[in-house]
């Protein structure tokens, strides 16, 4: 359950860490935030980031193996990043129409998946 548990938190953990780092992108396109200053951009950034930051600690603690989780540290910072880009890729094709993925794209998450496949493997 903690495999689980840990992997929960990074999927939510990284939804907020996008939106974070890109939604203001968004936000400035809809013409909503167009006018703001850049503090008032971090300042909204770092209130989301907040949640990020509030799920991906409990995430680290609950599954590293230093604690009584199920992973190492650097199969927990794969399978990180290969939610990070799977949610990144979702959130740009829904919020970002204009973008479009390509070969290598794919290409690249094949790798990522071999990068995990490597790093669990014994």
């Amino acid at each position: 359950m903690k495999a689980f548990h840990t992997i929960i938190l990074l999927i939510f953990s990284n939804i907020f860490m996008t939106f974070a780092w890109y939604g203001h992108l968004k936000l400035s396109e809809m013409k909503i935030t167009t006018h703001w200053p850049l503090l008032g951009i971090i300042l909204l950034s770092w209130g989301m980031a907040f949640f990020e930051y509030s799920l991906q600690i409990p995430a680290n603690r609950i599954g590293f193996q230093g604690n009584g989780g199920p992973f190492t540290l650097l199969q927990l910072k794969v399978i990180q990043e290969v939610i990070t880009l799977i949610i990144f890729a979702f959130f740009t094709m829904v919020f970002f129409q204009g973008e479009t993925l390509k070969w290598n794209h794919l290409a690249a998450a094949i790798c990522l998946v071999m990068a995990v496949y490597f790093v669990f493997m014994k």
